[in-house]
C-alpha cells in the first residue's frame, strides 16, 4: 500500500481551518491539517463529490 499524497484542498478557507485530502482511485482521504495525526477518514469518490456539490448550492 502507498502512502497517500495528502495537500490542502482547495475548498479550504483563509481562515486556517483547512482540511487537506488524498485522493484514491475510488476514495479520498479527508483530514484537519493543525492535526494531521488525530486520524483521517475515507469515503468514496462519488460521496465527496455530492458533498462538495451540496457545499456549492448552499
Amino acid at each position: 500500500m502507498t502512502t497517500p499524497a495528502w495537500r490542502t484542498s482547495s475548498y479550504s478557507g483563509n481562515d486556517s481551518n483547512c482540511v487537506e485530502v488524498a485522493l484514491g482511485e475510488h476514495t479520498v482521504g479527508i483530514r484537519d491539517s493543525k492535526r494531521p495525526d488525530a486520524g483521517d477518514f475515507t469515503i468514496s469518490t462519488e460521496s465527496f463529490r455530492a458533498f462538495v456539490r451540496s457545499l456549492r448550492h448552499d
